[in-house]
Order: C-alpha cells, then structure tokens, then sequence
C-alpha cells in the first residue's frame, strides 16, 4: 500500500500475537490505526508476554499481523545499509510504563493502568518521558493523574527536594464492543444454573474467594460454578496445577463435603467465537467476578454485551461500563405556570453491586516497580458476596431484565468507530479526520506516479 504524504511511520511496539489482555490491547491499537492509512504508516515489533500462549487463529488479521512484522524487518534492514538514525515518526508502546522509551520523535505509552488506587514511582518516572498516554479506563486515569511521591535527601531524610507527578496528559479510551460470530461449543453441564467466573488464576482475581463463598452458598442446592481458568498457559502441566488447586480448595474441611453444587473447570485456549458461544450457553445464567480490581475488566465487558446478569464489586475499571447516566427531573419551585424542572444526572448500576472495603495489597501481589507495598485495592465483602448470589438466583427474570438493559446501553455507548476513532485521536494527539492544510495533493500524486514508474 502506497501512504499519503502526511502519514506518519508510526512504530507499534507490543505483544500482538499474545493469548493475553495486552495482547488484545495491542491488537485493538493495531485496528484502530488500520482505520485511518492517511495519517498512520504501521509498523509492528511483537514483544513476548509473560508466559501466555500466542494466537493460533489463521484469518485475516493474523496474515496482516504477519506482513507489517516482515515489513518492519525489511524498513529495519533499509535503515541500517543506509545508515539511517531516524526510522519512525511515532513510537505507540503498548506495555507496562516500565518499559516506555523514547525511540521516536513522538512517543505515546499505552498501558491498562494498575488495578490497585495508585501507581507506582517507577511510572511516573516512565510517563514523564512520554509524550501523550492512553489508557483503557477513567480508574486508570485516576491513578496517573492523583499518584505523587515526595522526594526525600538520601543523607537527611527530613529534607524534602520536591514532589514527583506525572507531567503528560493522559486520555481513556474504552474497548469497543466486538461484532463476534458463535462457534458450537461441544460443552455440556449437568446443573441448569451457572454462574460464570473467567479468570487467570492468581491474587488479584481472588478465585478461591469466589468458589469457597460459592460452595457455603449453594453446597445443598444443584447449582453449578464454571470456571473458565488457567495459570498462564493452555499446556497440560497449566491444567493440572489447576485441577490441583480447585481439589485443595474444594478438600478443606471448613467446607461441606457432601454437596449438591457442581464446580466445572474450563482450561485451555478458546477462540473469540467460542468465548462468545460460552457467554451464550443457555445454562450460563449469570457473570461473577471477584476480582480486587481491573484495568478494564474484558471478560465482563464481553459478558455484558452478551446479555448476562454481572455480580462485581462497583470498583474499579469495570465502572465504566456496568454504570449507565440517567436524567431525571424535580421540581424546584411551582407558580401559576406550574412547576420549573431541573435535570439531575446520575450513575445507575446496571448490575448486582457487591459490597467491598478497601485495604493494602496482598503481600504476595507486591511487584517491586509495578504494584507497591503501599497500594490500595477493593475486597469483596463475603456475606455481600453471597447474597448478591443467592439473589441473582432466587430473582432471576428481575436480573435478566436489567442485563438486557445493560446490553443495549453497552451496544449502543461502545460501538467500534466509536471507540477506534477516539483511540487513533488519542494517538494521533487532535483530530484525525481534520484535513491537513499542510497536504500537498500534486506532491502526493508525483510520488506515487514515481513509485508506479519505477515499479514497472
């Protein structure tokens, strides 16, 4: 493809072909610049995450994945025999803050945020060597924005030398809601009502929380919980430790051995048509999560769409979609002319709200550099949790109501030129559709006519 002038060789440094919610992160970049070849010339450095899995989908989007990696290596290769020290306009890294560089004349960080309430000095450090940062939600937002440090003399820790803040505007822009077909799914459950829980097995998304609560809830009543889960991977030694840890929870003796509920375990890689068709089984009743916090909360948002009743905790990533505006009218005073209105705007819950307190994070969930000793993140609250439960089973057509009102208000709030849209403005830093006055045509079209002829 030939680019116009005005485009810009934008470097996309992410983890592209990983089984991971970076990965789809950066793979959501990747369409929403794709959308606009006018002003975005792509190029793609694949960078590996953690231990996830890769993509194995053979379709277009991989084949377009594939070929911007060739033509990066090639552009790399040009450069280098040229001895050419600028290679990129823009730089868009889609990573943790830890790694932002400056590799480009603009360099924009792309990040999910943090979960917890604060982010940490190693961040802010990071950000301020950016130029703009986007993130997936106003919680992580919050976080850049209202996160400071006080910088203290090493040799008179009462001395304070400054404070440090993040210095670059941040913008939040959402996931948009993916137009997914279904694929059959040869999966069967022998209780008729189940609640959904999806999730990498770990601290944060507080798992063994939500299957002990579960079982104290349901262990006389044939009520199953799916668990749609892994450790990293989709291997046979990832299942196992997973099977284990589901046999050690459900073997303690503070529980009922002796129960009518199920647990059914999930493992293993399912493609976005399948994850749409779970979402859509007709024994999956309802969406649970427990999680301490998200950047964004993906697997809800998807079961949201989808039509589920959500049990969460309104904390969070989450918020920015399981909420919904509404305008309501009060009278303020009456006269001969009746009453005067005055709108009021407020957030309403679109889903069954779990109680929670905020509290430090888990020591084992510290990550020097990344999540702080000192951070903060939300902890369902266990009877709260239970009866969100029990309420979402015993009133059902009441929660799935309120589901179908969630699904059209996500529908219709997130849709993909929507949200493509304002993440290639957020990168682009203005309006992309704005015509570039400094665009000379008659230059653009001798180039091309100059490409063609020596193509030939």
């Amino acid at each position: 493809m030939t680019y116009p002038a005005g485009a810009k060789r934008i470097l996309v440094r992410g983890p592209a072909l990983s089984q991971s919610g970076y990965g789809e992160q950066c793979r959501f970049a990747l369409r929403s610049l794709r959308k606009y070849p006018n002003k975005f010339d792509i190029y793609l450095e694949n960078i590996p995450w953690g231990r996830t899995g890769w993509i194995w989908e053979e379709n277009e989007e991989r084949q377009w994945l594939d070929s911007l990696l060739v033509k990066t290596i090639e552009w790399n290769r040009i450069c280098k025999q040229n001895q050419e020290t600028r290679l990129y306009d823009m730089s868009l890294q889609v990573t943790i803050p830890n790694e932002w560089e400056k590799i480009a004349d603009v360099n924009v960080g792309y990040t999910a945020g943090i979960e917890t309430d604060r982010i940490a000095v190693e961040w802010i450090e990071k950000s301020n060597l950016m130029d703009r940062i986007i993130v997936v939600s106003n919680h992580a937002k919050h976080g850049f924005d209202n996160s400071g440090y006080n910088i203290i003399d090493q040799n008179e820790p009462d001395k304070l030398l400054g404070h440090l803040k993040n210095s670059t505007p941040v913008t939040a822009v959402n996931y948009p809601v993916k137009k997914v077909s279904n694929e059959k799914i040869d999966i069967d459950f022998n209780t008729d009502f189940n609640f959904l829980v999806v999730a990498q097995w770990g601290t944060r998304k507080n798992v063994e929380n939500t299957i002990r609560w579960f079982v104290e809830e349901f262990y006389d009543m044939p009520v199953g919980l799916v668990l749609k889960a892994s450790m990293a991977t989709s291997c046979t030694m990832d299942y196992e430790a997973c099977a284990q840890n589901l046999k050690t929870i459900l073997s303690h003796p503070s529980l009922p051995q002796e129960r009518k509920c199920k647990i059914h375990l999930i493992h293993g890689n399912m493609s976005q048509e399948q994850m749409s068709s779970l979402y859509k089984h007709p024994k999956i009743k309802a969406f649970m999560t427990l999680a301490h916090g998200e950047g964004f909360g993906l697997p809800i948002f998807e079961a949201a769409y989808s039509g589920l009743p959500v049990i969460a905790p309104g904390w969070s990533g989450q918020c920015d979609f399981l909420y919904a505006k509404e305008v309501s009218k009060s009278a303020t005073s009456k006269g001969t002319r009746g009453a005067r209105q005055r709108r009021k705007t407020k957030n309403v819950p679109l889903f069954k709200e779990v109680g929670f307190t905020m509290g430090p994070v888990q020591p084992e969930a510290v990550w020097q550099g990344v999540i702080n000793q000192d951070a903060m993140w939300c902890f369902a609250e266990q009877g709260s949790a239970k009866m969100a439960m029990r309420d979402v089973y015993k009133n059902y057509s009441k929660y799935k109501t309120l589901a179908n009102k969630l699904k059209r208000h996500v529908t219709k709030t997130f849709t993909e030129d929507k949200q493509y849209k304002a993440f290639a403005d957020a990168t682009w830093g203005g309006d992309v559709d704005q015509k570039d006055e400094n665009f000379d045509v008659e230059n653009w079209l001798g180039e091309m006519d100059l490409q063609i002829e020596e193509h030939e």
